[in-house]
C-alpha cells in the first residue's frame, strides 16, 4: 500500500514538473516572438524617416537624428541603438536613470519580457550633439560606454556574444555600431575577455568601474588590464583621449562571471 502511494506521489510530481517546464518553455517562446515582432516594428519606424542626416548636421544646436525622434517620443529612456552586422544584435539601448535595473525584464514599451532590453549603465553618458561640432551646446560622451545585456539561451540580446571568444569570429565581426540619439558611431574590436563581478572590498581590476579617463594613469590602468586579459590580440591599439564601448553579459565560468567585448571608437 505504501509503495502504491509512493508511486502515485512520484507520478504527480513528474506531471507537475513537466507542466512547469512546459509553461516556462511557452513563456520563453511567447517572449521571443514578441521581441522579434517588436524589433521589426521599431526598425520599420527608423527606416520610414525621410529626413537626411546632412540637414541635421548643418544646424548649430544639437538636433536628434530624425530616425530616432519617433522612438524617443514614445519612450524617453531610449538612449541609442546598437547593432553588429552579421549578428542578431540590432536593438534599442535603454537608460533609466531612476532605476538602472528597470529594463532587466521589460521591453521597449515597458511590458514584461524575460529578454529585457540592452541597458546603458547609468554611469555612462551617451553624449548630446556630434563630434563634428565638438559637442557644442551639448555634452561629450564618457570615455567608456558600458552596455549590459542578458545571455539568453535563444541567442537573443547578448546570448551569442560569447562567440567573440573565438578569434576568427571576433575579427570577422570587429565593427560595433552604436548610434546615440544625435550621431552614428563605429567602434573597432580591441579586447575580448572573461571577468566577474567582485566584492567591493576586493582589490582587483574591475572593468565595470571604468567610465572616464582624465589622466594618463587612469587610462593606462584600464588599458593595460584589458589588453593583458584579452583572449587574443585584435591588432588594435589605443591612447588617452580615445573613446570606447564595452558590451557585458553573464558568463558561467565562475560565480558572477562576465563575458566582455570592448571596442575603440573609429568614427
Amino acid at each position: 500500500m505504501k509503495r502504491s502511494s509512493l508511486k502515485i506521489v512520484c507520478i504527480i510530481v513528474f506531471i507537475l514538473s513537466g507542466a512547469c517546464l512546459l509553461i516556462g518553455y511557452l513563456k520563453d517562446y511567447k517572449d521571443d516572438k514578441a521581441l522579434k515582432e517588436q524589433q521589426n516594428a521599431l526598425q520599420e519606424e527608423i527606416q520610414m524617416s525621410t529626413e537626411t542626416e546632412a540637414a541635421v548636421e548643418e544646424l548649430s544646436e544639437p538636433v536628434m537624428l530624425p530616425e530616432y525622434e519617433s522612438l524617443w517620443s514614445q519612450n524617453e529612456d531610449f538612449a541609442g541603438w546598437l547593432r553588429i552586422e552579421g549578428t542578431v544584435i540590432d536593438y534599442p539601448v535603454m537608460q533609466c536613470l531612476e532605476d538602472e535595473n528597470y529594463y532587466l525584464t521589460r521591453d521597449f514599451y515597458k511590458e514584461d519580457n524575460s529578454n529585457g532590453c540592452l541597458i546603458l549603465d547609468n554611469d555612462s553618458n551617451p553624449g548630446v550633439g556630434t563630434a563634428k561640432q565638438e559637442y557644442a551646446n551639448g555634452s561629450k560622451p564618457s570615455t567608456n560606454l558600458i552596455i549590459h545585456g542578458h545571455t539568453m539561451k535563444s541567442g537573443q540580446m547578448f546570448g551569442n556574444l560569447k562567440l567573440y571568444a573565438e578569434e576568427d569570429y571576433g575579427l570577422s565581426h570587429n565593427i560595433i555600431c552604436f548610434d546615440s540619439l544625435y550621431e552614428k558611431r563605429e567602434y573597432e574590436l580591441i579586447a575580448v575577455f572573461y571577468s566577474q563581478v567582485y566584492y567591493k572590498s576586493d582589490q582587483v581590476f574591475k572593468y565595470y568601474k571604468f567610465f572616464q579617463a582624465d589622466t594618463q594613469e587612469e587610462f593606462d590602468d584600464w588599458y593595460n588590464n584589458i589588453k593583458s586579459m584579452s583572449l587574443y590580440d585584435t591588432g588594435v591599439t589605443a591612447e588617452l583621449g580615445d573613446e570606447f564601448i564595452t558590451l557585458s553579459c553573464c558568463a558561467y565560468h565562475v560565480e558572477d562571471g562576465r563575458f566582455v567585448v570592448v571596442g575603440k571608437r573609429i568614427h
